[in-house]
């Protein structure tokens, strides 16, 4: 087994070529180093896929930067993240400004990633203003900074590559179409595959050198032939025919703007350069619309991601209608692409006017038709009417995850008030205040402040924070009565539509027949729990004692596992507790331990008919929460009622 010594050569990464399997991900990163303009790849998947392997790999073939100081290679820069938007961006250089009193700037992440490549690792977790910061860049090619009285303009032309694992969470719909590929990645269930990936990971591992050897010429092909498209890019001609392809397919999916047009067409001509062809092809536009569309079908959280080959198949024959339809036109003398289609549709007008249209889609098909009986197991049914919920807010100010939901104190945010604590950025000024009142005692008495580093003052910022949202939800007998449940079951889709789109974690806990069932640990990824909950059995018993206390005991778990995260139980039930000695009793006993433990609450009064018992209003007390009735979940008055939780 070779041995890395102190001063030997350093260790060659895995090489590109020697990569097995994984097609759609290899072509999609070559492509963008083709045409860095398609706008980077997001790359979706489970761990364990290769896919921090294969972005590093491709760093190595992209060819050689001619700047100031000569010819070196292409970078690959590692944003983390817990970066800040100092560190991507660049700011004010405080060393200069401080000793000599210049004002400079020092550039960023951004910076270094000059025609080179920029990974985002668990691009899901950060800062969606950051991905919003990096995606800009990817699009302009350029980074504009305007800040502290320093504006600064430098080129960032970079192959933008961000990877994610969509059970820790998925990006907002706007965030996902600003890539401009996204590629699903997934371990091969070929056995064959599998003995190859494993013998080529330990061959690698026992000889670095030797194993890199082996694939040598065969990733100097690679670059070679990135570099050969590259030349050639330009000259590659998109006719109208296959333009009229594009628009085509892009409106037959329903995407919204004209992005999607712009990256197929963009994606086509890097594959007929990568090709070697003088002429973009069908061939180019289905590759295109395979790592170009799939992800820009989904608007909504609930959506399920890609494209089935079917609808692909049936959408490229009827867009090969569209392009035979008229010849070819004469060459626009101004560079233009042709007149646009009239009877193309309006995007805008295709799209879901309301979160409640969008969901119905899902539902219609999805859910077999409600059993008779209230006591009888079965499924939940189709989800009643949703509505789109403000803000579900935890009191007070906490310290956790990113997000958009509670108040917290972050990095991020906007400045409150200054530290002398370290680590907390610049508060400048603060620093100039603390400064100022000493500049008798070290005798200053005209020309520059004199500073000292006991001045310099952090800045404690106010931001928002992702929370934990435990869904309480009643499946008794009782609920599933006169299809209650069905406007609960709407209602919760509401609220988790809500937690998606502010970075929460969700858990589900459903109450039926003898106990209560964690179907939904604590996880980020919202469309796991559409898909559980809309398999939730109904009927039978309610021990809300036990949907109580299981609450606790998953929030104080929780709280062990990751501490900053804030919690808030939402309880939807009718409050008729039934099953064993007293369940009404030991329902309030299980609400105050929560009270007790300090976890934000609120009940939902899912109770309707003629008699009433208000028991779902006397266990919102007993929680020392909120409470709202099922009738009167509005936006507005859900955002004061958990506000008032205390």
């Amino acid at each position: 087994m070779a041995v890395q010594r102190s001063g030997s050569v350093p260790e060659p990464g895995y090489p590109f070529s020697a990569i097995v399997g994984q097609d759609q991900l290899r072509l999609s990163l070559i492509l963008c180093a083709v045409h860095p303009d398609i706008g980077g790849v997001l790359v979706r998947g489970e761990k364990g896929t290769a896919k921090s392997t294969v972005v590093r790999a491709l760093a190595t073939l992209l060819p050689a930067v001619e700047d100031e100081d000569g010819s070196r290679p292409a970078k690959l820069v590692e944003l983390p993240v817990g970066a800040t938007e100092d560190r991507v961006v660049g700011s004010i250089d405080l060393e200069k400004v401080l000793r000599d009193g210049e004002r400079a700037f020092q550039p960023g992440l951004l910076a270094a990633a000059h025609r080179g490549v920029l990974y985002v690792d668990e691009v899901n977790l950060l800062h969606d203003h950051l991905v919003d910061v990096l995606l800009d860049a990817a699009a302009m090619g350029r980074v504009h900074v305007e800040r502290d009285g320093v504006s600064h303009s430098h080129p960032a032309q970079f192959v933008l590559v961000g990877t994610m694992n969509p059970e820790e969470g998925e990006l907002r719909p706007q965030l996902l179409d600003r890539f401009g590929l996204a590629v699903e990645v997934t371990a091969s269930r070929d056995v064959d595959v599998r003995m190859n990936v494993v013998r080529r990971r330990m061959n690698y591992e026992r000889d670095p050198h030797a194993f890199a050897a082996q694939f040598r010429d065969d990733d100097i092909a690679v670059a070679e032939q990135i570099l050969a498209a590259r030349k050639i890019l330009d000259d590659v001609v998109l006719s109208d025919k296959e333009l009229r392809r594009i628009a085509a397919l892009c409106a037959s999916f329903d995407v919204d703007g004209m992005r999607a047009d712009l990256v197929l067409a963009r994606t086509a001509s890097a594959h007929a350069a990568w090709r070697g062809a003088s002429e973009v092809t069908e061939e180019d536009v289905r590759v295109a619309a395979e790592l170009a569309l799939p992800h820009r079908r989904r608007r909504d959280p609930f959506d399920e991601p890609g494209i089935d080959d079917k609808q692909l198949d049936e959408a490229m024959r009827d867009a090969a209608e569209q392009a035979e339809q008229q010849p070819d036109p004469e060459p626009d003398p101004d560079g233009g692409g042709g007149a646009p289609d009239p009877e193309a549709p309006d995007d805008a007008s295709q799209s879901p006017s309301s979160d409640t249209q969008s969901s119905d889609s899902h539902d219609e098909s999805a859910q077999p038709p409600p059993s008779s009986g209230a006591g009888s197991e079965k499924q939940a049914g189709t989800p009643g009417a949703q509505f789109r919920a403000r803000l579900l807010e935890v009191p007070g100010v906490g310290e956790g995850a990113p997000g958009r939901r509670s108040r917290s104190r972050s990095s991020h945010g906007r400045s409150v008030r200054p530290t002398v604590e370290a680590g907390k950025g610049l508060h400048l000024v603060g620093t100039l205040f603390a400064a100022a009142e000493q500049q008798v005692v070290r005798g200053r008495t005209s020309g520059r402040l004199k500073l000292e580093p006991a001045d310099l003052r952090g800045a404690i910022k106010e931001g928002r924070e992702g929370n934990l949202i435990v869904f309480v939800v009643d499946a008794s007998g009782s609920m599933a009565a006169r299809d209650r449940l069905s406007a609960v079951t709407g209602a919760v889709l509401s609220l988790l539509r809500d937690a998606y789109q502010r970075r929460d974690k969700v858990a589900v806990i459903t109450v039926r027949g003898t106990e209560a069932e964690t179907v939904l640990p604590p996880t980020s990824s919202v469309d796991v729990a559409v898909t559980r909950l809309r398999k939730m059995k109904t009927g039978g018993r309610s021990p809300l004692a036990q949907g109580f206390l299981q609450a606790r005991e998953l929030v104080l778990r929780e709280r062990v596992r990751d501490p900053l995260r804030r919690a808030l139980v939402v309880a939807l039930t009718d409050g008729r507790a039934t099953g064993g000695t007293d369940p009404v009793g030991r329902a309030r006993i299980a609400a105050g331990r929560i009270a007790s433990d300090k976890i934000a609450s609120v009940v939902v009064d899912c109770e309707s008919g003629m008699v009433r018992l208000g028991l779902a209003a006397d266990f919102a007390a007993c929680l020392g929460g909120g409470y709202v009735a099922l009738a009167d979940l509005s936006a507005e008055q859900v955002a004061a009622v958990v506000r008032a939780a205390a």
